[in-house]
């Protein structure tokens, strides 16, 4: 059984693809990310969630029940690392209209477009927006008009690279 002890310290992926297989052995991806993704060691939180970003996406299936409690730690850890893998099992989630969270929206929009983030968040950030946006064609052309409006030479390539597609219509 994986403990915290065994989370602390510095990870390789190797020991995140470990961990995964150890969560799919007892096959509670839903019961790990409870019991770890809110540790107040990050090391802790951040291995946890590297662990299941290993994961399939039919493997990760139901965490859906637990988007809310994602999305909350991805706005409110202070930690990068703890906030770019919550987005990225967040982006991995189903998303429907009725998940909207206005909050969610506008911390997205904030953190894709900060020169100051890192570019796996902006990116992230960007292709959450971007699904959220698609429900709402209002919301779809203010998106457009602030990915329009970067000054896209501050950017890095991955996250010239989304915005690119979204602009182009590339992006699902």
């Amino acid at each position: 059984m994986i403990t915290c002890e065994r989370l602390k310290g510095a990870y390789s992926e190797g020991e995140a693809l470990a961990i995964y297989n150890e969560v799919k052995q007892y096959d509670d991806f839903l019961g790990f990310a409870k019991e770890f993704m809110h540790n107040e060691d990050y090391q802790v939180a951040r291995n946890a969630l590297w662990g299941l970003t290993k994961a399939t996406n039919k493997e990760l299936s139901p965490l859906q029940i637990i988007l809310d409690d994602l999305i909350d730690l991805a706005m409110q850890t202070d930690n990068s690392s703890v906030r770019r893998l919550s987005l990225n099992l967040i982006e991995r989630l189903k998303m429907e209209e009725e998940d909207l969270r206005t909050d969610f929206l506008d911390f997205c929009l904030e953190h894709m477009s900060s020169i100051e983030e890192y570019p796996g968040i902006q990116s992230l950030c960007m292709k959450l927006a971007f699904r959220i946006c698609k429900f709402y064609p209002e919301l779809m052309d203010e998106l457009k008009r602030t990915i329009e409006a970067m000054e896209i030479d501050y950017y890095k390539p991955a996250v010239k690279n989304i915005r690119s597609r979204i602009l182009n219509k590339k992006i699902k």
